[in-house]
This record gives structure tokens, sequence and C-alpha cells, in this order.
């Protein structure tokens, strides 16, 4: 009896771990939502940099800061993963501070803003390593398809209120406040991992005749080797890189040739986010009831499907709610779908090898988008926004059959029971 005790009273304090965990991606998550697009917008009102110099910061926040995470990967796996997420947390909040910092010293220089967005950039993809790697070993079985799914809601519904609420606070109070409010969510990101009390998933050592150089390249070829991670992986980075890359184009075809309003634009993909958190809410729902195959080949399919509608996108009404409802459909997938392919991939990881997969993911994510996003950049000054985002909806059919089939999807390890998610 008192063994079912200690039981119940571990499985609670879990509960209230990740409780803490969550916090602590949300209040993040919320502060980065709050700041979009406030680099742009200080190097062009501020600053008075060039489309290019604009450009260049965006993209150096992808490509850079993936290039400098690879050794990370490593590093993070052969340490504690709390403290990385605390000091992560706190390196985002001291090289954001210091833009606010120089703002008011009048010293702010675009030179400043490109380091940060890498610092920025950087951090975040280690941060994301290391959250990661300590979810699988906090939560178990059921639970962490549960977890994820809190989790996308969490960043859909960020997605959705917080740039409107950032726009507003800017016009309020100028250009470096929702800066400052994203530096304080990082602070109090930490504060929050601060306050988990479960035990740190153990740092393995770097096995003998190895070298940290030789697990540079570990989470690509831990990848490599198992099918079901292989094809996850190739269709995640291709889907979000075609996704990604059309983002800026939409913007230029709605902005600019249809003259759609700046509040027009922003219901746009506020009401589109909505989606998301239904999604993610119903992602547990459905695999419960239709498995997690099948729930996920669907999503999957949808979500590289309904990309296309966006080639009948025209000017007026009717083309703006074209945009809205094919982007509410595609986020409503992407929420079912990305809570399942995450707990997969975390369940077909071992542990010591979660953060380098999950880094070696980030990083290549990020270098496709940057890429894609230059490619269609490119491929829209020849043939024009709305061709180049067709062009981006007829790849994306072929995307679904790197999904992987029904007879790889065998459980990679024995079910363990799951831990309390409230």
């Amino acid at each position: 009896m008192r063994g079912a005790s200690a039981t119940g009273a571990g499985v609670r304090r879990r509960g209230s771990d990740f409780g803490w965990l969550w916090s602590a991606y949300a209040v993040s998550t919320y502060g980065t939502w709050l700041a979009f697009g406030a680099f742009p917008l200080i190097a062009v009102r501020v600053l008075d940099s060039s489309a290019f110099a604009v450009s260049l910061l965006e993209a150096a926040g992808l490509a850079v800061a993936a290039v400098l995470a690879v050794p990370l990967g490593p590093w993070v796996a052969y340490r504690s993963k709390l403290p990385v997420m605390v000091a992560t947390d706190l390196v985002r909040f001291a090289a954001l501070a210091s833009v606010p910092a120089a703002y008011a010293l009048g010293v702010l220089s675009y030179g400043q803003l490109l380091v940060v967005a890498v610092v920025c950039g950087t951090a975040g993809i280690t941060f994301t390593a290391a959250s990661g790697a300590y979810l699988k070993s906090l939560v178990h079985g059921d639970g962490l398809l549960a977890a994820n799914g809190r989790f996308e809601a969490t960043s859909w519904a960020a997605t959705a209120a917080a740039p409107p609420l950032g726009g507003a606070l800017v016009g309020l109070l100028g250009p470096v406040v929702t800066i400052t409010a994203d530096a304080v969510s990082h602070l109090l990101s930490a504060l929050a991992v601060r306050r988990i009390r479960a035990g740190d998933t153990a740092a393995p050592r770097v096995p003998a005749g190895g070298s940290r150089a030789a697990g540079l390249g570990a989470g690509w070829r831990f990848v490599r080797r198992d099918p079901v991670l292989w094809r996850l992986f190739l269709n995640s980075v291709l889907v979000g890189g075609l996704i990604m890359a059309t983002a800026p184009l939409l913007a230029v075809l709605l902005l600019g040739e249809y003259r759609v309003a700046a509040w027009q634009y922003g219901l746009v993909f506020g009401v589109s986010a909505l989606g998301g958190v239904l999604g993610a809410r119903l992602s547990p729902r459905l695999v419960r009831r239709y498995g997690r195959q099948r729930v996920m080949t669907v999503s999957g399919w949808l979500r590289s499907i309904v990309p296309l509608g966006l080639a009948f996108t025209h000017p007026g009404t009717t083309g703006l709610l074209t945009v809205i409802a094919v982007e509410s459909v595609l986020i409503t997938c992407m929420g079912v779908f990305n809570p399942i392919y995450a707990t997969e991939r975390l369940r077909r990881t071992p542990q010591a090898h979660t953060a380098q997969v999950l880094t070696a993911w980030s990083v290549t994510g990020r270098l496709t988008q940057a890429a894609l996003m230059t490619v269609w950049g490119v491929l829209a000054t020849v043939v024009g926004p709305l061709a180049a985002i067709t062009v981006s909806g007829v790849l994306l059919l072929a995307t679904p059959l790197l999904l992987p089939a029904r007879r790889h999807t065998r459980d990679p390890e024995p079910a363990r029971p799951a831990a309390a998610v409230s």
C-alpha cells in the first residue's frame, strides 16, 4: 500500500514538473511571437537599413545559427539538460536585453542586431534539443503524445494572439518594447525550469576511444539508420521548407499586388492559427480512435495537398477568404500531424541520442528553409509570386510519398508507465 502511494506521488510530482516545463515553453513562445517582426521593423525604421540588409538579418537567424548549433548537439548530449536549458534562456535574455539598452543609449547598430539574431537562433536550437531530450525522460507512454499536443496548441495560440498585441504595443510604446518583453519571457522561462524537481537525464560519457568531434554527425547517422525516422526527417524538412518558402511571397502578393490592408493580412493568419490549436487538441483523441499510423498518414497527406489551393488566390474579398480557408485547413492538419510525428521521433530515439537527433533535425530544417526561401525569391522575380506559390504547391504533392509505411512503424521500445500531464 505504501509503495502504491509512493508511486502515485511520483506520478503527481512528474505531472507538476511537466507543468513547469510547459510553463517555460509557453512564456518564452508568447514572448517570441510578441516580438515577431521586431528586428526588421527596427532595422528599417530606426537604422534605415536596405531591403537586402533586412533580408540578410532574417536569413542569418536561420542559416548562421544553424551552422553554429551543429557542434552543440554532442555538447548537449553529454550534459545534464536542465542546466543547459537555464543557460540558453539566460543567454537569450542577455542578448535581447542588450537591444533596448543600446537603443536607449543611442548606440544601437545593424551589426548588433545581426549578432543578437544569430545568438538567439543558436541558443534556441540548443534549448529545443535539451528540452526535447528532457521531455522524453519526464513523460512516457501515451502521456508523451498528450504533452506534445499541449506544446503544439500553445505554439499556435501564441501565433494567433501575440503578433497583433505586439503590433499594438509597438504603436503605443515604441519599436523596442516587444524585444524587451521577449527578453523578460526568457528570464521567466529560466525561472520556471529551475522549479523542476524531477531527476535530470543521465549525461553519458564519450565512448572509450571516441572523440567529441566524431559525434558531430551522430544525429544524422542515427536518423539515416532508422527507416521511419529517415522518412519522417525527409518529409518534415521538405514540407516545412516548401511551405516557408512561400510565406514571404504570399505577403508580397497580398500586401503589394492585391493591396490588402495590413489589419486584414494580420487577420488572415490570426484566424488561421486557431486551426492549429484545434488540430493539436484533437490529435490525441483521433489517435485513440483511429490509430497513430492512420491519423499521421491522413493528416500528412492533407497538409501537402491543401497548399495548392493558394494557386486560386485573386484580388478582392473572395480571394482573401480563399487564403483564410486554405491556411486554416493547412494549419489544422499541421496541428494534428506535428504532435504525432514529434512523439514518434522521441519514441524511436534512445535517450543518449535525443539531443543530437533533435539538433540535426533543427539544423537541417533551418538551412533548408533559408535555401528554399532564397530560391523561391529568385523564382518569384522571374514568374511572379502567384506562379512561384503554385510551383511550391505542386511539389508538395509528392512529399507524402516519403511518409513511413505501416510496415515500418513497429514500436522501438517497450511501453512504459505514462506520467501525468495536467
